[in-house]
């Protein structure tokens, strides 16, 4: 099999395809869509996205601290691609893309009412890193939609449609491989 090296970069994909809404005080609210995000502790509860310092949203986060994680659906794609290549200085992409603020009980950020789950969060660290600042936040309140609940109060989070980010690319989560675990299960 033939290989070829090429210099570093960054290739870690896919990714999660996500919409971070935030807001000044007074102001209306902001969504900046993302995919350099990730999970980063379990206990407490936090999350990291990184950010370009020339990026509208980047002073409202350094301001505020505060920002909502709304995942992304087949429903919310378009939106999605709006918000990650549209400004927020010129354009008001709740209005723009039909998308509905609610509020949220922990933050000042709105949070997008079509997205099947929203993460409040609390900036707990700016790091600087070159292109990209990451904000290291808690997860300090999740609302989901309730038509992704059972009749147990299960909430169904591989039924909502998600979307991950490859290469430029936009794609649909679909058939399951397995479960944690399942490579060391007893038969």
């Amino acid at each position: 099999m033939a290989k070829q090296e090429w210099r570093g970069g960054n290739m870690l994909n896919p990714v999660p395809a996500i919409m971070v809404s935030v807001c000044r005080p007074g102001e209306k609210p902001n969504i900046i869509t993302l995919a350099w995000a990730g999970t980063i502790c379990s206990d407490p509860p936090m999350l990291s996205i990184s950010v370009r310092k020339e990026r509208y949203s980047y002073d409202i986060l350094t301001e505020t601290g505060e920002f909502a994680v709304n995942l992304v659906n087949r429903d919310l794609v378009y939106a999605a691609d709006y918000c990650g290549v549209k400004s927020g200085r010129d354009v008001d992409k709740f209005a723009d893309m039909k998308l509905t603020p609610v509020a949220l009980p922990h933050i000042g950020a709105s949070g997008i009412e079509e997205s099947p789950l929203i993460m409040e969060c609390r900036v707990k660290q700016r790091i600087p890193l070159g292109s990209h600042d990451m904000f290291l936040a808690d997860i300090i309140g999740v609302t989901v939609d309730e038509k992704y609940m059972d009749e147990n109060g299960k909430f169904h989070l591989n039924d909502t449609g998600l979307v991950a980010y490859s290469h430029g690319t936009y794609f649909a989560l679909g058939e399951q491989l397995g479960t944690f675990g399942y490579s060391v299960r007893k038969k």
